[in-house]
This record gives structure tokens, C-alpha cells and sequence, in this order.
């Protein structure tokens, strides 16, 4: 007979101790399929617990069918309940969670663009706000919404959206998403079928060309310079869904697109029957001059206008949006219900009220202090201590890219560089025609601090020397 012990010192109880004991002694054929179990009473005086708490086991496993019981016979292993488990699972499960979460640990100086400054996020305010909503909400807010999000957010950021970005739209065009990656994830399933054309700059982000390239869609890089995307080089032969752009800041070069290129850009769209998918994703932060307006205030129907709260706020705040031409508002927003039902309201109200009592205008203006101060310290510290880095882009967002002209940032420099404790993010990583930005790296400052930006930039230049005098 199946016998076992008891661990009277687990914070699990006798009774389900006991149960998932015989349960696994079936699931693993210890207990074959059709074998007598002790009774109750036998069972209870072998292991040493009262009556009662085999009865429970018991009496759930029953309910759940690995047990039967026969009048009059006993209690037996039920048919079909056995089942060959992983044994290792636990290990498995631990291997594959280490290997696949990136844990940079905080001795690490990490210069990745695109986060904020997270502890600068203004909780109190935004607190106050949540338990205002709250109190107000009448009982069916807290039921399910539409798709396209709350009215309340949509119709404060149409008017948003004009007063900074010069984004034309009604708020019916406008779709609230988890994120700008949503947003993008949809527009390209609505609008490429695979094997389908898009244009992409060259180099741009690696989630961008992640969620493109797992659609199945075909992409078409379009190099870019210093004033961005060059229209002259997209596709002539070749018909895209549409030519994705970053035109205010692009990333990771950090151009602004001029007007000419713009108009270039609505050209050749409306030429080719295309849409222009326009990312606007830190274009706030902008520290010499004005923000360049949105090029689909150029062109509302002709451009898909995607933005994001991750970089303004913080990227727990997973919300988003798109602004779209009328004709694509209704397949849109069958698409966007299929993917999640809706984006939590509560926090789309809570943002409503962020906006329109102006708590986010002076937020950013806030933040433009704290980021410019790190930028200009940053850019200091590279003269400083690399006298011929050159710096690319407009002084705006959260990054920027630095050429040193006599180092090739080759994994095993970028291998050197983190040994001393920094992290840095070659240009080439984004590229899609490789080996046209071998000496140029990304460089975030939103998330660091003035003495982090000091300190691993002296890291970085101690780590070069080194690797130059290795090669001599």
C-alpha cells in the first residue's frame, strides 16, 4: 500500500498535505488505476493524523474523479486519471525565467534611451486625482467601455494634441491603446497581410522591426541623414501599406524632418495610395527653439499619428493612442476590441483630469528642466573627455547618439565597456543595412542622474583606453 509523511512544520494543512500526496501518487502511477486505497480509518492510525482530515482528502478527491468509491468495496483509483508529469517542471520553469529576464543590476551605470526619469513621477498629485475619480464615478463607469476608450480622454487630448502638436483630428478618430507598441502592432495587422511592403528608416527602433518582421510584412529600409528619412530613396517600383517615420526626433539619430521632406513624404503617399505612419513619441522634450509640428497636420488623411504616456509619465502608465483617417476608424475598432475589450478606464480618467486641469503642462515643463540639465552634462563630459566625439542630432528628448570616429563599437568593445560597469547601446544594433554606423552609440539621459552621467562617462573612456592599448 502507498504510504507517505507529513511535514508538520509546512504552513500547508494535514488535509491538503495529504491530498496532493495520493494525487500525486496517481498522477505519477505510484497508485495504479483501479487499486484498492486503505480505508479512512486505516489510513489515518498509519499516518499518524485524526480521522477527519483523511476524510476531507478524500472526499476532494472524489469530487474531482481521481477517486471512486464502491458500495459496500471500498475506495479506488479512478480510470484514466494518471498522467505522465514533467518531473523537473520547477526547474524548468526557474532555467527559463532566468534566461529570459534581463536583470541589469544597479551597480550598473545603463545608458538606454527612452526611459524617464521614473522618480520624478508625480505620485502625489496623480493619487489625489485616482481617489477623486473614484469618489465621482457613478457605479456603471466601473463596468466594461468601449474600445476606443474613454470619450473624457479622447475629447481632452484632440484638444491637446492641436495646442501642441498641431494634430488636426475629432476625438472620434482617436483610439486609446496599451502603449504606442499596441498601437502599432494593430495598425500594422489592420493594414499589411504577409509578405505586404513597409517602408522603414534606417536604422530605427528594434521593437518597431520586431512587431513589422512578426506580422510577416516585407521591409523596405530607407536610409536617413542628419534631417532624417530620405524620400528620394523610398521604394519606386514597389507599393508599401505605408512608410513609417519618426519626423520630430527621430530615433536613433535624432533628426528633426524639414518641411520639404514632409511635403515629399504626403507626395509620395498620396501618389502610391499609402498611408504615412507618423511615431511621436518624446517629441515634449525639445530644448533649443519650438517642437516642429506633427506632420499629419499636413495631411490628416493621408497620416496615422501614433503617441505615448510611457515617456511623458512613466512606462507603468501603459497608455497610449492613435489618430486615425476616417476610413480606417471602424475596422480599427473591431480589431483593438478582439485584442483587449478595452485599456483600463480608471486610468484613462485619471489622465482626462491630468490634462485638463493642467497638471501635465507643467509637468513637462518641469521635466524639460531636469532633462536639459542632464543633456548638457552629458554632452560636457563626451567633449571633455573625447575630444573628437561629435554629437548627433537636435538638442531634444532623452538621448542622443555620439560618433567616435576611431572606435568600432563591436560586441566584444560593448563586452569591454560593461566590465567597468557601463552599458551602451550601439547604433548598428538597429540598423537593418548593417555596417554604416559602426562607431556611433545611443546614449539615454532621462533616467540618470547628473553624477551617474559624471561618473560613467569617466568609465567609458577608461574602458576605451584599455581596449586601444590591448590592440597595440
Amino acid at each position: 500500500m502507498f504510504l507517505f509523511t507529513l511535514d508538520r512544520s509546512s504552513n500547508e494543512s494535514l488535509t491538503k498535505q495529504v491530498y496532493e500526496q495520493i494525487r500525486d501518487g496517481i498522477l505519477t502511477k505510484k497508485l495504479r488505476e483501479g487499486e484498492k486505497l486503505f480505508s479512512t480509518r486505516e489510513l489515518a492510525s498509519s499516518i499518524g493524523v485524526s480521522r477527519n482530515v483523511v476524510l476531507e482528502a478524500y472526499e476532494q478527491l472524489i469530487a474531482e474523479g481521481y477517486l471512486d468509491v464502491r458500495p459496500r468495496s471500498g475506495t479506488y483509483v479512478a480510470k484514466g486519471s494518471s498522467l505522465q508529469v514533467i518531473t523537473d517542471y520547477a526547474y524548468v520553469q526557474s532555467s527559463f525565467q532566468e534566461k529570459n529576464t534581463e536583470c541589469i543590476p544597479n551597480s550598473y551605470i545603463d545608458f538606454r534611451a527612452g526611459n524617464p526619469a521614473i522618480d520624478h513621477f508625480p505620485r502625489g498629485k496623480w493619487g489625489s486625482l485616482a481617489k477623486e475619480i473614484c469618489s465621482d464615478l457613478p457605479e456603471h463607469a466601473f463596468g466594461y467601455t468601449d474600445a476606443e476608450g474613454a470619450m473624457e480622454l479622447r475629447d481632452v487630448l484632440a484638444h491637446y494634441l492641436l495646442r501642441v502638436r498641431g494634430v488636426k483630428c475629432h476625438p472620434s478618430q482617436i483610439i486609446i491603446t496599451s502603449g504606442a507598441t499596441q498601437a502599432l502592432h494593430l495598425i500594422t495587422e489592420l493594414l499589411c497581410g504577409k509578405g505586404n511592403l513597409i517602408a522603414v528608416e534606417d536604422p530605427v527602433t528594434d521593437e518597431m522591426r520586431a512587431i513589422f518582421s512578426y506580422a510577416g510584412a516585407k521591409l523596405y529600409p530607407v536610409s536617413i541623414d542628419e534631417r532624417g528619412i530620405i524620400p528620394e530613396l523610398l521604394p519606386l517600383k514597389e507599393n508599401p501599406r505605408f512608410v513609417f517615420t519618426i519626423p520630430s526626433h527621430q530615433f536613433p539619430l535624432g533628426g528633426t524632418l524639414p518641411i520639404q521632406r514632409r511635403v515629399q513624404l504626403i507626395e509620395y503617399a498620396r501618389k502610391k495610395d499609402c498611408f504615412i505612419v507618423e511615431d511621436d513619441y518624446d517629441s515634449e522634450f525639445t530644448y533649443e527653439g519650438v517642437p516642429v509640428p506633427s506632420v499629419q497636420g499636413l495631411d490628416p488623411e493621408r497620416v496615422i499619428y501614433v503617441g505615448t504616456f510611457s515617456k511623458i509619465l512613466a512606462p507603468a502608465l501603459r497608455i497610449g493612442y492613435v489618430v486615425l483617417p476616417y476610413e480606417l476608424i471602424k475596422d480599427f475598432r473591431k480589431l483593438k476590441w478582439f485584442t483587449d475589450r478595452h485599456t483600463s478606464s480608471l486610468e484613462q480618467l485619471v489622465l482626462a483630469r491630468f490634462i485638463e486641469k493642467g497638471y501635465l503642462d507643467r509637468h513637462v515643463r518641469r521635466m524639460k528642466k531636469i532633462y536639459r540639465e542632464r543633456r548638457k552634462t552629458l554632452v560636457s563630459c563626451l567633449r571633455k573627455h573625447f575630444t573628437d566625439a561629435k554629437i548627433l542630432g537636435q538638442a531634444a528628448g532623452m538621448h542622443l547618439v555620439v560618433e567616435l570616429p576611431k572606435v568600432s563599437f563591436t560586441e566584444e568593445v560593448i563586452e569591454r565597456i560593461k566590465q567597468y560597469g557601463v552599458i551602451v547601446y550601439p547604433v548598428e544594433r538597429y540598423a537593418l543595412q548593417e555596417g554604416l554606423h559602426q562607431n556611433k552609440i545611443v546614449m539615454g539621459y532621462g533616467s540618470l542622474t547628473v553624477e551617474s552621467i559624471k561618473k560613467g562617462i569617466e568609465r567609458l573612456k577608461m574602458a576605451l583606453e584599455e581596449q586601444s592599448n590591448s590592440l597595440q
